[in-house]
């Protein structure tokens, strides 16, 4: 497993972030690693994500700083060249994932289907994301897929919150989980960064009190 991975596992978080205003990046990061989470996902659903990642990556070389929702290789290159250190995909495109390895990057694709799977074995994927997480069938299914796919582990994101990443953490295939709920658009645009600190703070105490099986 590359570096990029191993940090975003002892880290166990991955903050899924959609920005409408880029100049919230650097006080919502601040706020996120305040609350002992040095990780942040800008999503590309807004016009904003590019210019968060650059933000980040210029000002705060301690935050693992990525792009998410990627759909195409020119945000791959536009990622990559805002100093994205990871490239997250809904859903499993051979074409971006293949670019991603071509170029280097650490790339988590979206897989559902054993057919997904297989695809980001055949790249020597180790990691995918698990997405739609919970309303895809949750734990059970991936521990369903972990039977023929042992060596794969999982990063889920879709319905994952602080009532229920203890269940998905507690399995050793899970490397960490996606996450908005620590620092939703609202509290975002209202500037709130207190809560999000003492949301990002609660997230990590109970990821402490987890046991790995």
């Amino acid at each position: 497993m590359n570096v990029i991975l191993e940090e975003m596992g002892k880290i166990g978080i991955v903050p899924v972030i959609k920005i409408d205003d880029a100049e919230k990046a650097l006080p919502l990061a601040k706020a996120l690693l305040a609350g002992g989470i040095p990780c942040v996902e800008f999503t590309f659903r807004t016009a904003q994500g590019e210019a968060a990642i650059r933000n980040i990556a210029a000002a705060m070389g301690e935050v693992l700083v990525g792009a998410g929702t990627v759909l195409t290789c020119d945000q791959v290159d536009r990622a990559i060249d805002a100093g994205a250190k990871f490239i997250v995909t809904p859903g499993f495109n051979p074409k971006v994932v293949a670019h991603c390895v071509k170029k280097g990057i650490t790339v988590t694709p979206g897989c559902y289907t054993p057919s997904d799977i297989e695809q980001a074995i055949e790249f020597g994927l180790e990691v995918v994301k698990f997405f739609p997480a919970e309303q895809g069938g949750g734990l059970e299914y991936i521990k369903a897929l972990s039977g023929p796919y042992p060596n794969i582990k999982y990063v889920p994101s879709g319905g994952i919150n602080a009532g229920n990443i203890a269940k998905y953490m507690s399995y050793n295939k899970i490397l960490a989980c996606g996450g908005s709920w620590m620092a939703p658009a609202e509290l975002i645009n209202a500037e709130e960064f207190d809560t999000i600190t003492a949301l990002s703070q609660e997230a990590v105490q109970i990821l402490l009190g987890i046991a790995r099986r």
